[in-house]
């Protein structure tokens, strides 16, 4: 099941007090990005991120699932209705994401 563009914009405005936010559509899903690093991605109308050591204290309880079948768990971000939230929780993780590849 592919994720809704409406999901997307939902996503987006949460994260709507963060300077540079972008997203890559890929297969039917989003890749988010938080100033050129990926930070995660919506997939099947779900919020998921990377599970840095800071994201996984801010939410001990998340649920760790699948993005899509032979990638990497991923954490659940279940409290999407939270801007602060979810800017602190961009904010903590930022540090710990591995620089971006340049593509050719």
């Amino acid at each position: 099941m592919a994720s809704s563009k409406e999901y997307l914009e939902f996503i987006l405005e949460q994260l709507s007090e963060l300077e540079d936010i972008s997203y890559r559509a890929m297969m039917g899903e989003y890749i988010l990005y938080y100033r050129g690093k990926i930070v995660g991605g919506i997939y099947d109308d779900r919020l998921l991120v990377k599970p840095t050591k800071t994201a996984v204290v801010m939410m001990p309880n998340a649920d760790m699932e699948l993005p899509y079948e032979g990638a990497k768990e991923m954490l659940l971000v279940d409290d999407v209705d939270n801007k602060e939230f979810l800017r602190d929780l961009l904010d903590a993780m930022y540090p710990e994401l591995p620089a971006s590849k340049n593509r050719k």
